[in-house]
């Protein structure tokens, strides 16, 4: 068992030391054995053996000249290094020798197999005894120290003294391994290199023993421990020159790892950032020296993380937090960004992630800090510098251009998070010389901001502009015109949220149209140059950027709800931009302006709250619903003349959906007077089921012409919400049957609308549906038409009967007879008009309303009539089958009599 923490951290050290030695000869020696393999492939090829001498007979006269070409000679043997940090994407066209002669073809010996891999036996005796006795190297130390510390055999500063004699004899003799087989001209098996073992062994053990000396006995002070550690770490880089990649994971992950095991009371961040950009710096180099890619990446990851330390304490030290994020980013471009000074070389027009990564992640950790430290203005002008030299090196190394989307994204996050920052003190001076029009800046903090939003702002359009046609690759002038019209807007949003609280800005609108202007000078501008890779989808993403631009100064100068209006625009403008200019990412912005819009009104679906007005029709739900659906419906005939894809059913989505938003919001907003909270009424009820059935009808009849999917689910839907309504809200919970509801006057009433409209409209959708979906589907809309004619009929009646409240009073006896010669009566109207119009369904639902009647009068009215009613009801029902009888008999299935037979006299 391990007594101590001494034992403990010894253990891992040493076994991470012997997995990184491990896993780095092994990458080696694979590279060896492919390298070896075409160097015998190569020499093989080359011993052709010369054909025999053609005979006098085989000898042609005119026979051309064979000529032996000889491959290409091989560059000299190079040392095998680990893949590089940017691996070129060239593709080179090789063309294959000229084909020899077919008697050399037969006398070429054939080529090596592949050697053959190591057996057990190989393995057991060249490998793994190797990485055991390394690890047994430096458990020894360990334990031989634990040891004299039990059995008390000698001091503590013995035991410290010892331990680093050891790791000196342990480094020693990895170096004098190394020299001897350098010497002797033998090569090392790269999978189990004995002197990498031997080294890693002894720096493991020196950590742990200037460990001890400072954490066990405290025989160091903490700088004098740090320093020592550190230096140890600094000399494993050092040796990673020579021994690979073991001792440089090992190093890199010791010298981060040692402020952590040293520290005091006090943390001194100047002395833990000086010393990290040291190891930084080393680490930078020799991964770049090496190009070992892996290295670079865990450098970075480190630095980062050692940005977290003190950033959650009331007193953050600002100054050493931006020194470390600027001196990293510093040494990242100069030796990591592949083609910027003394970084590695890369193909031109190549983002590569590395180089773009490391440049992100010192930006983002300088946004911790401004966001950590409430914007301070050290930290900001850190961050400032710090977005500016993103700006200047991807300018100069392509390479690096993907860190423009990181230095974007954290300029938005740092304006974002500064403008939703709680701030009890207003910005706006109530007695200003212009109350009420613009902002007024009331400390330092909200200048500095504003310097920093123009300088922004300013750099990236600018630079944006500037970079088309600069690169054969399409993708890189891309990235900077996106940069270049999202940051400035997301930039003038964030002033705008934070200085005038998303209230009316004449001064934030003047921006906006300002920035407007500027975009499409740049739309113009490149539309007439020359076209170059990448340049016609900026000319789109500039465009866009002006209508966005336009569509803010809108929403800055007018009231809240009129953002909802600007972005519908946006989504008709890109779609008329992708006429002009069929970029696909066009029709993906206008779908994707279509989807925020409707996120909007989920948020708040009377677009301006408690503002909407009392006035019926012409209040800010047409213009929060109808001018997004007008835009949305001109966006769709637009990008249909491209195709159908999944933008444009977007957006159509998005068309009916406010369609159907605005009929809805207005149909409540007049049946409630303005107060939309109250409860639904049978007016509102009736609006509704009228309003979805002849928006369905024209759904129908759209989509026989657009075949759009979208139209066909919509009708569907719009059908169905109609049924629900109808059902639930017609027939129960607003039936004036059923509740005390006022339907007004005897003919023009809230029946006439809430069911005999509703009959109409369902009669026509079933038309309209007829012979174009299911007869089951065509069915049931007609079977709706006539429950709701036969209920008109019926309530009609009983309005008449008890006035506007049908609910209340006795049923008389001259009541029931109405309704039965009611019914009656509407019976033989359908089969008129099905015998006129020739229409089986018509005649029907004549039978089917007849058969009901007859049903009544059996069941109901000889049961509860009396006296000449109940006489006149079945007198007027036989005197109705009979004439219906006569009808089908003469007009319907009339029967043709055969002529008479001639009489032949007998």
């Amino acid at each position: 068992m391990f007594d101590g923490p001494f034992d403990v951290f010894a253990l891992i050290i040493a076994i991470i030391a012997v997995l990184i030695a491990i896993k780095a000869s092994s990458q080696a020696a694979e590279l060896r054995r492919k390298l070896n393999t075409l160097e015998e492939m190569f020499y093989a090829q080359r011993r052709v053996v010369q054909p025999p001498p053609l005979m006098p007979a085989q000898i042609q006269p005119e026979a051309p000249v064979a000529t032996t070409t000889e491959p290409p000679p091989l560059a000299p043997e190079t040392e095998t290094a680990p893949p590089p940090l940017v691996t070129p994407l060239i593709t080179e066209e090789v063309s294959p020798p000229p084909l020899a002669a077919s008697n050399a073809e037969a006398a070429a010996p054939p080529l090596p197999a592949p050697a053959a891999a190591p057996g057990f036996e190989e393995r057991l005796g060249t490998r793994w005894v190797v990485w055991i006795g390394g690890l047994a190297l430096a458990l020894g130390g360990f334990f031989m120290v634990r040891y004299s510390i039990e059995a008390g055999l000698v001091g503590p500063g013995v035991r410290v003294f010892l331990g680093g004699l050891f790791a000196a004899a342990l480094l020693g003799a990895g170096e004098w391994s190394r020299r001897k087989e350098s010497i002797s001209n033998i090569a090392a098996l790269p999978i189990a290199n004995i002197p990498a073992i031997l080294t890693a062994a002894g720096t493991a053990v020196a950590f742990a023993t200037i460990y001890a000396a400072y954490a066990l006995y405290g025989f160091l002070v903490p700088a004098t421990a740090f320093v020592l550690l550190g230096i140890v770490a600094m000399g494993t880089l050092a040796a990673a020159l020579l021994h690979g990649p073991a001792l440089a994971g090992l190093g890199v992950v010791g010298a981060f790892v040692t402020p952590v095991l040293v520290s005091s009371g006090k943390p001194d961040y100047w002395a833990l950032y000086i010393y990290l950009a040291v190891v930084t710096a080393a680490s930078f180099g020799l991964a770049r020296i090496r190009l070992w890619r892996w290295l670079a990446v865990t450098t970075i990851a480190f630095a980062v993380l050692w940005i977290f330390p003190g950033l959650d304490t009331g007193d953050l030290q600002v100054a050493p937090h931006a020194f470390h994020a600027v001196a990293g980013f510093v040494l990242a471009a100069l030796l990591v960004v592949c083609g910027f000074m003394f970084g590695p070389t890369i193909a031109d027009g190549e983002i590569e992630p590395v180089s773009s990564s490391s440049l992100g992640a010192y930006l983002f950790g300088a946004m911790l800090v401004v966001l950590s430290s409430a914007h301070a203005d050290l930290a900001l002008i850190a961050f400032t510098l710090l977005v500016g030299g993103t700006l200047f090196v991807a300018w100069r190394a392509p390479a690096a251009t993907g860190a423009l989307g990181a230095a974007a994204a954290t300029v938005f996050i740092v304006f974002a998070e500064w403008a939703v920052r709680a701030n009890p003190d207003m910005l706006v001076l109530p007695g200003g010389p212009m109350p009420g029009v613009g902002p007024v800046a009331t400390d330092s903090a909200v200048t500095l901001h504003l310097v920093m939003a123009a300088i922004f702002a300013a750099g990236f359009g600018i630079a944006g502009f500037f970079a088309q046609g600069r690169s054969n690759s399409p993708i890189i002038p891309v990235v900077w015109s996106a940069a270049a019209v999202a940051t400035p807007i997301a930039i003038l949003v964030a002033l705008y949220a934070r200085i005038a609280h998303l209230d009316r800005s004449i001064p934030f609108a003047i921006l906006a149209v300002l920035l407007a202007a500027a975009f499409g000078a740049a739309t113009e501008t490149l539309n007439r140059r020359e076209d170059r890779p990448g340049v016609a989808t900026s000319v789109a993403l500039f465009a866009t950027g002006t209508l966005g631009a336009l569509a803010l100064a809108l929403t800055f100068a007018l009231e809240k709800g009129w953002l909802t209006i600007a972005l519908a625009l946006m989504s008709l403008g890109t779609a008329w931009i992708s006429l002009q200019r069929p970029i696909p990412v066009l029709r993906r912005l206008a779908a994707i302006f279509a989807a925020i819009v409707t996120a909007r009104i989920g948020y708040d679906p009377r677009i301006v709250g408690d503002a909407v007005g009392t006035t019926p029709i012409f209040n800010w739900l047409l213009w929060g619903y109808g001018l997004p659906a007008a835009s949305f419906w001109g966006a769709s005939i637009l990008l249909r003349r491209q195709g159908d894809d999944p933008p444009l059913r977007i957006v159509e989505a998005a068309a009916i959906l406010f369609t159907a938003l605005l009929a809805f919001t207005e149909i409540r907003h007049f049946a409630t007077g303005g107060r939309m909270a109250d409860a639904p009424s049978l007016l509102e009820c009736a609006l509704q089921v009228c309003v979805m059935l002849a928006m369905a009808i024209g759904l129908e009849r759209l989509r026989l012409r657009s075949r759009s999917v979208v139209h066909n689910v919509g009708a569907v839907i719009l059908t169905v919400i109609a049924g629900l309504i109808s059902v639930f809200g017609l027939f129960i919970l607003e039936n004036p049957l059923i509740w005390r509801v006022d339907v007004g006057g005897p003919v023009f009433n809230l029946l006439l609308l809430g069911y005999a409209l509703p009959a109409v409209l369902m009669l026509l959708l079933s038309y309209a549906v007829a012979g174009q979906r299911g007869k089951v589907y065509a069915n049931a809309i007609a079977s709706g038409a006539l429950l709701f004619a036969l209920a008109y009929v019926t309530l009609e009646i009983r309005r008449f009967h008890h006035g506007p409240i049908l609910s209340t009073g006795p049923t008389t006896g001259a009541e029931q007879y109405s309704y039965s010669i009611g019914w009656l009566a509407f019976g033989v109207v359908l089969l008129g008009v099905g015998i006129l119009v020739n229409s089986e369904r018509a005649r029907l639902a004549s039978a089917a309303v007849i058969a009901l009647t007859i049903l009544k009068a059996f069941v109901i009215d000889m049961s509860t009539l009396t006296g000449v009613y109940r006489a006149l009801s079945f007198m007027c029902l036989g005197v109705v089958l009979v004439a219906i009888g006569w009808l089908y008999q003469r007009i319907l299935f009339r029967r043709q009599v055969p002529p008479p037979a001639p009489q032949t006299g007998g």
